[in-house]
């Protein structure tokens, strides 16, 4: 019901801008461009945890990045999907270059999942939900690609905010598996990791070996990961 709702209020009700709150648009042209409007760069929390992919990133995190992605995640505002997967397809693209050469069959957009409590208390899974849009994307423009939601917690987990990088990799380590038949899909295109935010890494270090787990010796070049935001020190220290 919860989910239900929010889905036809978006479509009914005046919005404001995510990012600023300016009145009657989703997202102005001034949050817009702090979202996508500049070119997605590489990224790399400090300290780099070991196992962690090759990382593109739209955006820095703050200000009305920050805003619209606290605003699309924990306030229900579904409508700003489309944006965020405009930035995330960004992302994606800026890391092509070097992975399409050796990539075969579709781009494989696969979302790191949220816990489950986390999904039922927002009523909605912020991850699938833009890695459906940046596929979207990446098609109208012409790159075949596809949301693959595969990934899944196997056991629980403790909440990330507040613990330090490596207990935060101590929390996830082992925590992710690939569904039933999940590694047989991989196989069919280039699988790229994506999320709304990195902060140490743990995340996509976690996914991407659940990934490489599940197809083995099968599995089709390295893996690499896509997010909407970084903290700003990832982002602007290793521009390239």
């Amino acid at each position: 019901m919860r989910g239900w709702w929010r889905e036809i209020s978006g479509l009914v009700l005046p919005v404001d801008c995510g990012g600023c709150g300016t009145p009657r648009t989703p997202l102005c042209e001034v949050c817009a461009s702090a979202l996508y409007g500049t070119a997605a760069r590489r990224a790399r929390p400090v300290p780099e945890p070991a196992g962690l992919p090759v990382v593109h990133a739209a955006a820095p995190y703050g200000d009305a990045v920050r805003a619209v992605l606290l605003a699309h995640k924990e306030r229900g505002a579904l409508g700003l999907a489309r944006p965020l997967g405009v930035a995330l397809a960004g992302a994606v693209r800026a890391g092509l270059p070097r992975a399409a050469r050796a990539a075969a069959g579709p781009l494989l957009l696969v979302p790191v999942p949220s816990a489950r409590h986390a999904v039922r208390a927002r009523g909605h899974d912020a991850a699938r939900r833009i890695a459906l849009a940046a596929a979207g994307e990446l098609r109208r423009t012409g790159t075949e690609a596809r949301a693959l939601p595969v990934l899944r917690q196997w056991r629980a987990v403790a909440d990330q905010s507040g613990l330090t990088a490596p207990e935060r990799l101590a929390n996830l380590a082992g925590a992710l598996e690939v569904a039933a038949g999940g590694g047989r899909l991989l196989e069919s295109g280039r699988a790229v990791l994506v999320d709304d935010l990195m902060t140490t890494g743990a995340s996509l270090v976690e996914a991407a070996r659940a990934l490489r787990v599940a197809a083995g010796p099968r599995f089709p070049g390295p893996v690499s990961a896509a997010v909407v935001a970084v903290p700003p020190i990832s982002f602007e220290m290793n521009r390239n």
